[in-house]
């Protein structure tokens, strides 16, 4: 059962344990991975409903370029309404379960309703054949890396994993969706957001991907299309490649733009920079092994640190700057080796790193626990899958625990932690989190640039999230930096006829159109457009005279479109 172009979708009845292969629209053919899920979203699911109630959709969704022998493009979103903001999310995430998805001819998986058994865990089996239910209760309770290790005994080597861990079964906002790598490490995670609980709350334990070793698609315009692919690599290899070591080597210069958050954010700069540097990760290759690899097929930006511990033991993959930030300068952790005992265990239990680290840091802030407190950070973990009252506000995100804690410096927006960049220096990155759809979210819009003039900070802010959502829609991952102007050209290519930068853009807009839709019916207003009163009243830098004073007229203007600008289609993707 296939459409125009072959493509299908898998549909997912939790309620009545059926599943359903369908054609997939021909209209929504240059829709994919985020644009694709907001569509599906702001269609098919109430606004309105529980988070973790039948009535809420999850979506995963490849972008439209996974699949293809196209660099770099393999990357899949999940999306839902999120238990954490109350709107909708998108979060994203590399490894091969995108790939592998489109290989088949699967555009998504949409997945709806909810077990009578709330007890009951289930497995989607996926082959190119069809999918179907099968019973997953072995596998209750279980962390995601014996998860997989104990799958791997039971499916082809040419399958790939989609999971959640003890945080996602246990419904806990913090929560990730984690997707397997090339050597089934589940260490690529679509992290923000809390869509775990919702992939939980549908008794939904893992997804599994045999992509029966089925070649890439093929390209309409192969012989241009190959061509396009080989240029397009070659000049990305010829040029800076400025994440050759990972995001971790943003450390220094993060930390001299006082976007290194120390203690809780109270400062904008750690004094243990040194130490959290990605180049003491980098350091450790020679003597532990590890090193730079590829989360996907096909990646040629191999941003993701392999890290060893001192046996030369696998530990975790890859340790980011967001990571190393939150986990690490926020709560005043001086050891990337702590940080990385940190990060396996988030990706083990499957929570949110960004969302743990912002929470851990206030638990500190409020007293609960000492500021550098490694070990007790760790301990957390047990008292998480415990569900502990402790555990389950900690799972539960930075607002959780700071109403546990009483505590008032909270720096959230729309409910999510404010990720590693802060808006004090960074302003327009500060208006992207305050529209953005997805809440404090720097995948969503970053601007690194904190000279930029107050009159256009609202610009710059609208033409990062559309083009990011461009991107996140085309499967291309962010690090490659593709521009839409680029992008057009290869879903030209892949489809055999004229696509327009013009096209692409409006796909971008459109994206955020829904998205910002789906949230008014949710009930968000412009009240929710803000950041958090901590960030306009508590400075950092020099004489602590950074803080977030932009206007809420500016932020206003970051959702009404402005006429395009050349400049728009030759913008960088950048996270």
């Amino acid at each position: 059962m296939s459409g125009p172009t072959g493509d299908r979708l898998i549909r997912v009845d939790m309620t009545h344990q059926t599943v359903a292969i369908e054609p997939y629209p021909e209209d929504w053919k240059l829709l994919g991975g985020r644009a694709l899920s907001s569509r599906i979203l702001l269609e098919e699911c109430n606004p309105k409903c529980d988070p973790l109630g039948p009535e809420n959709v999850l979506v995963m969704a490849p972008g439209v370029m996974s699949g293809t022998m196209a660099p770099t493009s393999g990357r899949i979103s999940i999306g839902g309404k999120s238990p954490l903001t109350g709107g909708i999310k998108e979060a994203n995430s590399g490894g091969e379960p995108g790939q592998d998805l489109m290989k088949l001819g699967y555009r998504a998986i949409v997945v709806k309703g909810q077990p009578a058994d709330a007890d009951k865990r289930y497995a989607l089996d996926v082959t190119f054949d069809g999918a179907k239910l099968v019973d997953a209760d072995e596998h209750k309770g279980k962390w995601n890396y014996q998860l997989v290790e104990d799958l791997s005994d039971h499916y082809a080597p040419s399958t790939s994993f989609i999971s959640v861990g003890p945080a996602g079964e246990m419904r806990l906002s913090g929560s990730t969706v984690a997707c397997t790598d090339e050597k089934l490490r589940p260490a690529r995670h679509a992290a923000r957001g809390g869509l775990g609980a919702v992939m939980g709350s549908k008794g939904l334990k893992y997804v599994s991907i045999d992509n029966e070793k089925k070649p890439v698609r093929r390209a309409a315009e192969m012989k241009e299309f190959v061509a396009l692919c080989k240029g397009y690599t070659k000049e990305y290899r010829d040029g800076p490649q400025m994440f050759k070591t990972g995001t971790s080597s943003v450390v220094p210069v993060a930390n001299m733009l006082n976007t290194f958050p120390y203690k809780n954010r109270t400062e904008g700069q750690s004094p243990d920079a040194a130490t959290l540097d990605g180049a003491r990760i980098v350091e450790s290759f020679e003597e532990r092994g590890g090193g730079m690899h590829n989360c996907m097929t096909g990646c040629i930006v191999q941003c993701s640190n392999i890290v060893h511990d001192k046996d030369g033991n696998y530990k975790t993959s890859a340790l980011e700057f967001e990571t190393l930030t939150l986990l690490g300068a926020n709560c005043a952790i001086a050891s990337w080796e702590d940080v990385a005992d940190l990060d396996r265990l988030c990706d083990d239990v499957g929570l949110d790193t960004v969302e743990t680290g912002a929470a851990i840091a206030i638990l500190m802030d409020s007293g609960g626990m000492e500021f550098g407190d490694a070990e007790g950070a760790k301990a957390l973990f047990q008292e998480i899958v415990k569900g502990t009252e402790l555990g389950l506000a900690i799972g539960n995100g930075a607002v959780a625990i700071g109403k546990l804690q009483k505590h008032h410096r909270v720096p959230v927006v729309k409910g999510q932690a404010i990720p590693a960049w802060d808006p004090r220096p960074l302003k327009a990155t500060g208006v992207t989190y305050a529209t953005s759809p997805m809440g404090a979210d720097h995948t969503a819009g970053l601007i690194v640039n904190p000279g930029l003039p107050p009159d256009e900070y609202a610009i710059a802010s609208q033409e990062a999230q559309l083009v990011n959502a461009a991107c996140d829609s085309s499967g291309f991952c962010q690090f490659l930096q593709p521009t839409i102007e680029e992008i057009a050209v290869f879903y030209g290519h892949l489809y055999g006829e004229r696509v327009t930068k013009e096209q692409v853009a409006d796909i971008g807009w459109r994206c955020l159109q829904d998205e910002w839709a789906f949230n008014d019916a949710a009930g968000f207003t412009t009240a929710d457009d803000d950041l958090p009163d901590v960030m306009r009243t508590e400075g950092i830098g020099p004489d602590h005279a950074m803080k977030f004073d932009v206007s809420a007229d500016i932020i206003a203007q970051a959702k009404v479109r402005f006429e395009a600008r050349d400049v728009l289609y030759t913008t960088k993707a950048t996270g």
